[in-house]
Order: structure tokens, then sequence, then C-alpha cells
């Protein structure tokens, strides 16, 4: 079995930075109980509460001896003895479920390109992405799908549209769309004869991308700023994507790096990016279940050393937990908005034979002060709340406030919270 560490955020599963471990082949020769032991045994050796919840973990090994005929029943007693531990980031991955995390971390996926959601009983397009066939067949944000394929997608639930309309390379899925004007109050009044056409979108390749450049309501940025969303770091590329950035906008005096929102991803990522702006500190530290304590240090190499402010929101998870903690700990930069989510936990990918897997919370983590934000979150420097006016208006206060921090910052001005930390940037 191979691990590979992930630290996943608030979607699916709520906040996680993950670890990828070694992965077993798919045709490894198995039994419905030997794949069972297998988790077992996993958990066993690697979950990160040694007490396993307070229970004697040997009481699941052989619950199930005379039970587990098939795959199926081995995923249910598999499920069960997880549950046991009352961890929500350790979680069982059907087959299915486990090759499309594998090709989110491959920044791959095969369908047409659009993100989709629930409001009350309907399913609607929260965004087309773009250059991808749902934006050039004219899909647009808050159309809502009334069929998949001659499927009635009222009630539908995300996972199951997602899966109709995903599909092979080259093939069409055909949606029935209803459009209005985009407003909320027009989207949940929108009446039966309200206009409704078919769309053919084909399937293709969707890269997924990390980066975002384009800030919330065109809100305008000075020219001497950067402006970059960081949307996830589950994707491999997304180092590499943040760097191409910052080196595309090396000229500019100061950067602001919008992390609201982003629900981690690979723990690999974090410490990477984390080092793009520090030089030789510490990152983070992680903590096993033998308390055996691990410190990532950044390498003297470094990419940027100018002004840097951070945005975060609740949204802000795990791996995102880890980067702006490490930047606030090293007095590196400012953290704007609110409090972050609060998951100071590593979980591990584990393949498992016949192509299912488990990820298993392996670790703690610790910002460079040792301090344990689990549950707790990271508490920006600067409080700014997103007040329903405010949105209604299309102004991200959050976002303006860095604006106004970074002048001043730049501008160099005396600024009660500069005055108070020795943050390092040189202009």
């Amino acid at each position: 079995m191979r691990r590979n560490i992930l630290t996943y955020g608030v979607g699916a599963v709520l906040g996680a930075s993950l670890v990828i471990a070694a992965l077993m082949p798919a045709s490894w020769a198995h039994t419905p109980a030997t794949l069972y032991d297998d988790v077992w045994k996993l958990i066993n050796t690697r979950f990160v509460d040694d007490s396993k919840n307070g229970q004697d973990w040997r009481i699941w090994r052989h619950r199930y001896d005379n039970d587990l005929e098939t795959d199926a029943d081995a995923y249910v007693g598999i499920q069960t003895m997880l549950a046991s531990l009352n961890d929500r980031y350790t979680r069982f991955l059907d087959p299915k479920d486990f090759s499309e995390e594998g090709q989110s971390i491959k920044a791959t996926l095969y369908g047409i390109g659009v993100q989709i959601g629930n409001r009350g009983n309907k399913l609607l397009i929260i965004a087309p992405i773009e250059d991808t066939p749902a934006d050039k067949a004219g899909l647009k944000a808050e159309d809502e799908i009334i069929k998949i394929n001659d499927i009635e997608a009222k009630g539908m639930d995300v996972k199951e549209a997602a899966d109709l309309i995903r599909g092979k390379k080259g093939t069409i899925v055909k949606l029935l769309i209803r459009r209005g004007d985009g407003s909320e109050e027009e989207v949940d009044n929108r009446q039966a004869n309200s206009e409704e056409k078919w769309y053919d979108v084909t399937r293709d390749e969707i890269k997924l991308k990390s980066i975002e450049e384009k800030p919330p309501f065109d809100t305008k940025i000075p020219k001497k700023m950067g402006y970059v969303r960081l949307t996830t770091f589950l994707s491999s590329n997304a180092a590499t994507e943040l760097k191409d950035v910052l080196d595309a906008n090396a000229k500019k005096e100061g950067y602001i790096l919008d992390l609201r929102s982003n629900p981690g991803g690979l723990l690999a990522n974090a410490i990477v990016m984390a080092d793009f702006f520090l030089e030789g500190e510490s990152i983070v530290s992680t903590v096993d279940k033998d308390s055996y304590k691990e410190i990532q240090y950044a390498t003297e190499d470094v990419l940027s050393d100018k002004p840097l402010i951070v945005l975060i929101d609740k949204g802000s998870a795990s791996a995102s937990e880890i980067l702006s903690g490490a930047l606030r700990d090293n007095n590196r930069a400012i953290l704007i908005g609110q409090t972050s989510f609060g998951k100071g936990l590593v979980q591990e990918i584990n393949q498992l034979p016949g192509g299912s897997g488990i990820n298993i919370t392996t670790q703690r983590y610790l910002t460079p002060n040792d301090t344990d934000i689990n549950k707790t979150g990271i508490v920006p420097d600067i409080t700014v709340e997103l007040k329903k006016e405010d949105l209604e208006k299309k102004r991200d206060m959050q976002l303006e406030t860095a604006i106004d921090v970074m002048q001043d910052w730049l501008d160099g001005k005396s600024m009660k919270y500069l005055q108070s930390r020795s943050l390092v940037s040189k202009k």
C-alpha cells in the first residue's frame, strides 16, 4: 500500500491536508475479508488517535468474518468500522470516488467544465469554467438545469447530477436549461413557462486551474499591486501555477494573496508555496500518534520578498491555514478577513486492492509558533466581516481593506499594525 498526504478542505470533506502514500496496484489479488483486514491494520498502525476514540480496536478485526461475501459487503463493513472512530476526515472511497480524487490531483477531469449546486429543490449552474465546453456552449451562472439527457433534475443531488454530466471525451450530454435574469429572487420564483432551451455539450478533457487573477466584482486593483486568488491546493500543478503568476508580475510592488473559501489540498503544495516567501524559517510541524514531531523548513532561496497581504475567511481550511499560519508566525504577511475554518489534521491517501482507497488522519499539524489551530482557526490581524448590504452593492470590503492597507505599507505611512510587528519585506 502506498501513502499520499493531502490537506483536504471544506467541501464534501471539510478541511483536510493530504499526503499520498504508496499505491497498491488495483489488480492486486484480494478477497472481501482481506480487504477489510487491510483497512483494520492501516487504522491500527496509522490513525492519529492511539486510543481509537477510546475503544478496544481489536473488537473490529473479526467482527464480520462470516458476513463478507462480496466487495460491496466489505465496503459496508469498513464504513461501519471507520464510523466508530468519530473522525469525519478518515473515510473510505469506493473505486469510482478514489479514481475521481486521483483525477483531481492530476488536475484533469472529463466533462463539460461546470460547477453545479442546489438551491432549494433546484439544480443550478454556479459558474462555467472559462474556456471549457460549458463556457463555449453559452451556459451561464444561475442557469437552472431542468433535465440531463431527458432525466428530470428537480430534487437531484449534486453528486448524482455530476455523474450524469461527466463522461468520455467526445460524447455529448444534453441539458435542458431554464434561464432568467440571474438574481436570487428571480431564480427562486421562476415559473414553469419560463424560457427553456436544450444545449448539446460535447464532453472534453477539463484541466482544472488553481489560480484566478480576476478579483471579485471586478474590484479595481492598483497597477502597482498584484492580486491572485488560489482556489485549491489539490492540483499537483497548483504551486507551479502560483509561481508562474508571481514571475509574470515580478514588477509589482506588493501582492494580495486571496485564500478565501480555499478548502485545502496537498500538504506539499502549502509547503512549497510558503517557501516562495520565506527564507530558511520554519513552515509547519507535524505530530503523529507517537508524539513524534517533524518540522518542515523553508530553503534559503526566496521567490519574492515584497510586501504581502493574505485574505482568509471561515472557508479557508487546512493547507490554506498552513500557508497563512506560516506567513503570519514568521512576520511575513498581514492577514485580513475572518477567522479561518480550523482544520489542524493531516490525512494520508492509501489505495487498496481492487481500486478503492482510504484517507486516514495520521498527524496533527502546528504552525511555526507551535499553535494547534484545530477547531479554533487562525485569527486575522485585521478582522473585516462581509456584510450583506455590501455584497448586494457588489463591494468586497475585505479586498478593499487589503488594498488600503497595502497602499499604506507601500507609502511607508505610520500604521498601528505595521508598528506592532517587524514585517519581513524589502521594497
